[in-house]
């Protein structure tokens, strides 16, 4: 016959130890799989105000300009380098600094891809693992989606026998040392660059995560 004080000890869990879904439940820090609640919406503002940003000064520009259209904005040195700034409108049927020019859909189907492993690496907790990895990928993803919305022809342009035109709309435009000129660009481009080097960075200098601290406290 088992001791009632004996069953009692038995049946009682120690207060110290907590389970992870417990600990995720008194802190409301965490979403159910695990995800900071806090690096979440961070990568969240960064991607939609990072989209809309990009699509609504596309659209200023190409409203106010047309296109094409220049308006030149600043001329000057910098460094003892002279650099002159301006907006031209121009449709960019390819990727970065116009390669692959022609390969519309090529570039929008990768696009796809590359939303969908972005989504894929949030949902297992690898985007939020950091808070650098967090703003990495809010970047990349913002940028993904705004030249993939272009890509689709969703901005409305048309060319003049009223085509809709499946391109990106690039307008920011620089020149350097009078004759030297950078690739027309947007927004969208800025986030994919930094977000990339970002990416890079980590690969290199960041120290790993820390173990999830929460499973650190079940016992071996």
């Amino acid at each position: 016959m088992v001791e009632p004080s004996r069953v009692g000890k038995l049946s009682t869990v120690p207060a110290s130890i907590t389970t992870p879904a417990q600990a995720t439940h008194s802190t409301g820090l965490s979403t159910k799989h695990g995800l900071p609640r806090t690096r979440l919406l961070v990568f969240a503002v960064i991607a939609a105000s990072g989209l809309a940003w990009d699509l609504w000064t596309k659209h200023q520009v190409f409203t106010t300009l047309g296109f094409p259209g220049v308006r030149p904005l600043w001329k000057g040195q910098f460094l003892g380098v002279a650099i002159q700034f301006q907006l031209e409108t121009t449709f960019n049927h390819g990727a970065l600094w116009g390669m692959g020019q022609g390969q519309t859909w090529l570039f929008a189907s990768l696009s796809f891809v590359a939303a969908g492993v972005i989504g894929y690496f949030l949902w297992q907790g690898h985007v939020t693992a950091s808070k650098w990895l967090t703003v990495a990928t809010g970047l990349l993803l913002a940028g993904t989606l705004g030249n993939l919305f272009d890509r689709l022809g969703l901005h409305g342009c048309k060319d003049p026998q009223g085509q809709l035109i499946y391109a990106v709309r690039d307008f920011l435009d620089f020149w350097f040392f009078g004759t030297f000129h950078w690739a027309t660009f947007n927004f969208a481009d800025t986030y994919l660059v930094t977000g990339a080097i970002m990416l890079v960075v980590h690969s290199f200098l960041m120290p790993p995560p820390e173990p999830n601290t929460a499973a650190r406290s079940m016992p071996s």
